[in-house]
């Protein structure tokens, strides 16, 4: 019975998380957050600095600047003073002076060459926040066994601190629109060829699905190839940054009793849907474990 009751605080604890994450541009003030969760607005900022350890209006303003930076980094066609206003500032100073006090960068600093120590460091807050309570759990007949089909893509490798990989992200990003390889048409892969704890040595491939010959190009993206297989595939709604608890369960847990035998080919992800084009709560991963 008590673990019940406290499934369902935490429950309308995520509801709160939840809806942060789909209403950023709007009205996050204690009055509504705490009505979200059907608690007392007088002791809702206490509750909440006691589930997540943080307190609400700092998280918000994280969440908020999460995805500000999300825009500024990868969107580079939307305008400064839009991103602004849709983070719940009055105006581009308000949102200026909240970005450098957090990553000691401008927004147009941070726009044009990113200083990922910083960034990184002041989201720490926010990342244990959300895993406090949101661990994800899976079961066995989440898991799907399907034929992936040979998939030509195009491949652009990063190697190195695996912190690091925005900037190999935004150059993936610019090559894609230049070269017309939509993520809206062309599926959108990474393959991992270590794992994160590999430090100079980690190497992930960014793809995108093309059947397209990739010309020589400047940014050092070549052809490449997914091949045919069965893989088992397990997916993972939420944000996407780390991947670690889905893959633990399927090499920990689904493997052994599977009594399949893995195939030559490294673990990859396809990203179904990502921030900032949807809300965090709401990106998916599809995780793919290459069996015989």
């Amino acid at each position: 019975m008590k673990r019940d009751a406290a499934s369902h605080y935490h429950a309308r604890m995520m509801r709160v998380i939840d809806h942060i994450d789909a209403h950023l541009e709007d009205d996050l003030s204690v009055d509504v957050l705490s009505g979200v969760a059907a608690f007392s607005k007088f002791h809702f900022q206490r509750q909440f600095s006691a589930t997540f350890e943080i307190g609400i209006h700092r998280y918000v303003q994280l969440a908020r600047l999460k995805r500000a930076s999300y825009r500024l980094a990868y969107r580079e066609d939307q305008p400064i003073l839009a991103i602004a206003l849709d983070s719940g500032y009055e105006g581009p100073e308000a949102f200026a002076r909240a970005f450098r006090q957090r990553f000691d960068q401008s927004p147009s600093g941070f726009r044009s060459d990113p200083d990922w120590g910083p960034w990184h460091a002041a989201f720490e807050p926010l990342n244990q926040a959300r895993s406090s309570i949101m661990t994800q759990s899976f079961t066995d007949d989440q898991v799907r066994i399907i034929d992936f089909p040979a998939t030509p893509v195009a491949v652009m490798e990063h190697r190195g601190d695996p912190t690091r990989i925005g900037d190999t992200l935004r150059r993936f990003i610019a090559w894609r629109k230049a070269s017309g390889v939509s993520p809206r048409t062309c599926a959108t892969f990474n393959v991992f060829h270590s794992g994160p704890d590999e430090g100079e040595d980690y190497r992930m491939d960014l793809c995108a699905a093309t059947d397209r010959a990739v010309e020589p190009n400047r940014d050092q993206v070549i052809q490449g190839l997914i091949p045919a297989g069965r893989c088992a595939v397990l997916r993972q709604i939420g944000s996407g940054d780390d991947l670690a608890a889905s893959a633990t369960f399927l090499y920990r847990e689904w493997l052994p009793r599977s009594g399949c035998e893995l195939r030559d080919f490294p673990f990859f992800a396809q990203r179904v849907s990502f921030m900032p084009d949807v809300p965090e709560h709401e990106a998916v991963t599809d995780l793919y474990l290459p069996i015989r």
